[in-house]
């Protein structure tokens, strides 16, 4: 298990990047860069099956999987997209970011699970410091004017968690399913593209390096470590953990130079890290026991 929340946790840090290489992808609408970077997702399953062993082509596939898995991909980015276009930024993505309190808090109702009050505190001083980051260590200004915006960011978060908890579910699936997810999800999102943006391409080797960088990493193989990590790893530390996502991010723009270091962002640091560290508590405590038994 704690092998597999590890890998799980690696897709986390590998969406640290995601705005480092969005911003330098150009001025590439958000509905083609999904369409292109999930075609380059699909391409990073594809190249997966043939290295690893295969899998029984015989087994079926739930029809339920398949709803779950591309309303879950697709689903998240086309309300997240709608959610920043009709509400403010910093707004929509702390109402986004509530997926993994939700996660915590979800995985009570899961078979086997148990949540205890470590996971609940960790994640919520997670929230706390990323908090911190969105703000920019200012304020909220909800408005009712962003009524729908702010209810599309809602509904992100509901999608991302109950995808990653529903996920759990099937564990005898394999993660090569995600491979065509993210071939369900390049086709969606370039039929939106078709319906609802302009056409503006990446100019230059820079951008073109920075698109193929996210569909190999962030849109990529990000998503099939997600995968393992949901269904064979620790769901309540994996969740708390994920608010590292956005102060990692913040630590990878300040490390090319697009943001300054503050207190803000080493309490930030102490919160996420904290509250991480306080989820993961039941983990190593229960490794502890296993090894002392073991001995």
């Amino acid at each position: 298990m704690a092998r597999a929340t590890l890998i799980g946790f690696s897709a986390v840090a590998m969406w640290a990047l995601l705005a480092l290489l969005t911003d330098a992808s150009g001025a590439v609408p958000p509905f083609l860069l999904a369409a292109i970077t999930f075609t380059i997702g699909t391409g990073v399953g594809l190249v997966a099956r043939l290295i690893m062993p295969a899998t029984d082509s015989r087994q079926k596939i739930p029809p339920q999987v398949w709803v779950i898995g591309i309303a879950g991909l697709f689903g998240y980015h086309f309300f997240y997209f709608t959610a920043l276009r009709n509400a403010p930024a910093v707004e929509a993505s702390l109402i986004a970011y509530l997926w993994p309190l939700l996660i915590v808090l979800g995985s009570a109702l899961m078979p086997g699970e148990r949540l205890a009050w470590n996971h609940v505190v960790g994640a919520l001083l997670g929230l706390a410091g990323t908090f911190l980051i969105v703000t920019k260590g200012g304020g909220l200004a909800f408005d009712a004017r962003y009524a729908f915006g702010y209810a599309m960011a809602g509904v992100c978060a509901v999608l991302w968690s109950a995808y990653s908890l529903l996920s759990r579910r099937f564990p005898s699936v394999p993660t090569s399913i995600v491979t065509w997810f993210c071939a369900a999800t390049a086709a969606l999102s370039l039929v939106c593209h078709l319906m609802l943006e302009e056409t503006v391409l990446p100019v230059g080797a820079g951008q073109w390096l920075a698109v193929l960088g996210l569909g190999l990493m962030p849109v990529g193989a990000a998503f099939y470590a997600w995968d393992i990590g949901v269904k064979r790893g620790n769901i309540q530390v994996l969740g708390s953990a994920s608010y590292a996502a956005p102060l990692l991010s913040t630590l990878v723009l300040i490390s090319a130079g697009f943001a300054e270091p503050s207190l803000r962002i080493l309490a930030a640091c102490v919160l996420i890290t904290g509250g991480a560290a306080l989820a993961a508590k039941s983990l190593f405590l229960r490794k502890q026991a296993t090894s002392g038994a073991e001995a």
